[in-house]
């Protein structure tokens, strides 16, 4: 299975999708997370070695790909990729992700992503991150516009926790973050999508 997870918007949870995915899918396979956002933060949060799977660039991931020891692999890509680069990417997976939180820059800068994706045969879906806690619509109000405009969208989506810069700070999964009585529940939001792609 390959995972790829892009946005043209930083701050949207990129590499927070990408890490919690491939601990995710590490539970039904060995799986190896590919940094290839000039940051480094997928890297740089593997970097405590509390991850319980690989973490590569995307200079160092084909040697490792060819011992044939993984069964999954997520892609954490550059921001903004071209049109070229989207199409490339969509077609070099089984999945492509694309996380956007539900204000209106995000989901602007996600429309104006999708749209190249709609004439290609490629598997697409979008997952709303940071949605904030109720009485606060704008998860659901994004999900009604989302699904009104018929595109492809998750069924379950990311709350804003703060267990998840905790997480990122630990270099840890946040379902390992000590101390957060909404670890868990970050976890379960995750573990609800990574259901949806591999049950």
């Amino acid at each position: 299975m390959i995972v790829t997870v892009v946005s043209f918007k930083g701050g949207v949870g990129k590499t927070t999708t990408a890490i919690h995915l491939g601990g995710y899918l590490q539970g039904l396979g060995e799986t190896l997370v590919v940094d290839g956002d000039s940051n480094r933060s997928a890297l740089q949060w593997a970097a405590s070695d509390r991850l319980p799977f690989a973490v590569a660039d995307e200079m160092q991931a084909p040697k490792l790909l060819m011992s044939g020891k993984f069964q999954n692999v997520v892609i954490d890509t550059a921001a903004r990729p071209s049109s070229d680069e989207l199409a490339s990417l969509a077609q070099g997976c089984d999945l492509l992700i694309i996380p956007c939180s539900p204000d209106a820059l995000s989901m602007g800068a996600m429309m104006q992503m999708v749209e190249p994706l709609q004439g290609l045969k490629a598997e697409y879906r979008i997952l709303l991150t940071i949605i904030p806690p109720k009485p606060n619509a704008a998860g659901a109000e994004a999900r009604a516009s989302l699904l009104g405009a018929g595109l492809p969208l998750f069924a379950g989506g990311i709350r804003r926790l703060n267990a998840f810069q905790r997480a990122a700070l630990d270099g840890c999964l946040v379902k390992d973050v000590k101390g957060d009585s909404y670890a868990g529940i970050a976890w379960s939001c995750y573990t609800a999508i990574g259901k949806e792609i591999l049950p």
